[in-house]
């Protein structure tokens, strides 16, 4: 019987938790009903989780504390498509809970489902029963009844997941576009997945492993840098040496574990150097990391190794403080699909290009990473996509020195549209006005095809049948693509489109667009018709008409 949770435990419970999204994350993707391709809520949220899991493992503390410090950072960092942010705010609430107490009971984990409801719900501006967050809040609730009566954390998680289980299999009920197509909701479906993971590791009947591909990408120079940026010639010991110490020899004993740091306060400052048998967490200020190595390698087995010159990190950071100093008042970042796309985002001279899309939405640390690089105070960032907006939203506490305006475009249309608007004269709020105005005026329309069989808009359709879709529902069906382009602007042409500019995607040959172009200025003769290649995958073509 377990009534209590440490962090270690805790850490175990989160990798446990992402490895089993990782597992199910196919079967999540096949739950999206809109017959676009837009299957990636399971990949975002193991990605999301996959940062989390990398985090805790790096983690060198079981202090609940620190665990869950690093759960939230980790969910942040690595927060994909609106799935993947809305679970790193449930993931932030809970840890708020769980790193303000020393042990965890059933009665405080309840606390922590209902904060990482609360917060989840106040991340999204319109939220929507039938989503994963009435899952949280399912969860939340059934957890906060039971406790008060199951004080054994293996009883509570199975009848809490019980609970979610009997709420998900309504969400049907809740999204007329589920019952079509007679599936759950998809987020939901991977909540659950992703607590069932804990309950298997509180009931040890899951022999996970820790398998994911890479870790995340290293922390800003600025998050590890230790010197004064004024003081380079003070620095009396270059290296900053970190690792963790392993698989610790079975004779060793914890007065090994201090003799090693008097060994490291001898060579080096800024010393730490924490831990017990199972793992130690070094860090040290030294010349001589050769030396910090050998007296390690002495205790047990190194791990996650980092040996940085913080003499060359304050010559990068006192020439990043230069380019600081010359800074234009206004920059812009773009999320583009296709390399064609990208090139005219460029042209309108965006300063930054972000690779993503419907089927590959950037994370929020891709989005902050980007306006970190744009030599910029307020950088306007693009999503281009729905799905991307909330993770731009949430880049906004991963910069600094720069403030992010988040332009929510949701085509590449709309995104074009916003850059033209742009006015490198104009004030700060003039050009986010006119950029939005410019999104309200700018008509989007895509071409694509169905991935299953369903019934939605009053449309049934068959796997691989094309479909025009103005961006909120499908307009029109066929067999060839051509025609169904030309029947979707037709179905969206009034007397005030002037321009009809079609980006044509990388299962499109040059040769059909051209003779697309043609039809359509024999249809439209008034109309100025402009085809550019770009290069998106899984939409034939993203249509603009102004």
């Amino acid at each position: 019987m377990l009534k209590t949770i440490n962090g270690a435990t805790l850490k175990r419970m989160i990798i446990a938790g992402a490895s089993c999204v990782e597992e199910s994350k196919k079967t999540i993707d096949a739950l999206n009903v809109f017959p676009v391709p837009d299957g990636d809520t399971g990949t975002n949220m193991a990605l999301t989780l996959k940062s989390t899991a990398n985090e805790v493992n790096n983690c060198g503390s079981n202090a609940l504390s620190e665990v869950s410090t690093s759960i939230a950072k980790g969910a942040l960092k690595g927060a994909r498509g609106n799935s993947g942010v809305i679970l790193s705010q449930i993931l932030k609430g809970i840890s708020n809970v769980t790193g303000a107490t020393e042990n965890l009971t059933t009665k405080v984990f309840a606390k922590a489902f209902k904060e990482g409801c609360e917060i989840a719900y106040k991340a999204v501006t319109k939220p929507k029963e039938g989503t994963m967050l009435t899952i949280i809040r399912a969860l939340a609730d059934a957890a906060n009844t039971i406790s008060k009566k199951v004080s054994d954390f293996e009883e509570f998680f199975k009848l809490v997941l019980e609970e979610g289980e009997k709420v998900l299999q309504q969400t049907p009920d809740m999204l007329p576009v589920l019952k079509k197509a007679g599936v759950v909701d998809s987020g939901g479906r991977g909540l659950i997945v992703f607590f069932t993971g804990f309950y298997r590791a509180i009931t040890e009947d899951y022999d996970f492993e820790y398998t994911f591909e890479d870790s995340v990408s290293p922390m800003d120079a600025n998050e590890q840098f230790h010197a004064n940026l004024e003081d380079l010639e003070e620095i009396v010991y270059g290296y900053c040496t970190e690792f963790m110490v392993i698989q610790i020899k079975p004779q060793a004993t914890e007065s090994d574990i201090d003799k090693l740091r008097e060994k490291l306060l001898a060579i080096g400052d800024c010393v730490l150097c924490i831990g017990d048998l199972s793992l130690v967490k070094v860090h040290v200020h030294t010349n001589e990391p050769n030396k910090a190595l050998g007296y390690a390698l002495e205790l047990g087995e190194l791990y996650n190794l980092k040996i940085e010159n913080m003499r060359e990190q304050n010559r990068v950071l006192r020439n990043k403080s230069t380019f600081m100093t010359n800074m234009k008042p206004f920059g812009m970042v773009a999320v583009s699909p296709g390399e064609g796309i990208s090139q005219v985002f460029k042209e309108l001279l965006v300063d930054g290009i972000i690779t993503g899309g419907q089927t590959m939405n950037p994370s929020a640390e891709d989005v902050a990473n980007a306006v970190m690089k744009v030599n910029a105070k307020d950088v306007f960032v693009f999503p281009n996509n729905k799905n991307i907006i909330l993770a731009a939203e949430q880049a906004k506490g991963l910069v600094k020195d720069r403030t992010i305006h988040v332009i929510p475009t949701t085509s590449i249309p709309e995104g074009v549209s916003s850059c033209l608007a742009f006015n490198s004269e104009g004030s700060l709020e003039d050009n986010i006005e006119a950029m939005n105005t410019a999104i309200e005026s700018t008509k989007s329309a895509s071409v694509t095809y169905a991935v299953r069989d369903t019934s939605i808009d009053g449309f049934d359709l068959s796997i691989g049948e094309i479909m025009g879709l103005d961006g909120k529902q499908i307009l029109t069906k066929g067999i060839s693509v051509e025609d169904t382009t030309i029947d979707l602007i037709d179905k969206m042409m009034d007397e005030d489109v002037v321009n009809i500019t079609l980006f044509y995607g990388n299962e499109v040959s040059t040769g059909d667009a051209e003779h697309l172009k043609s039809a359509l200025e024999e249809k439209y003769p008034l109309c100025d018709i402009n085809i550019i290649e770009g290069g998106q995958p899984v939409y034939y073509y993203l249509i603009s008409l102004e």
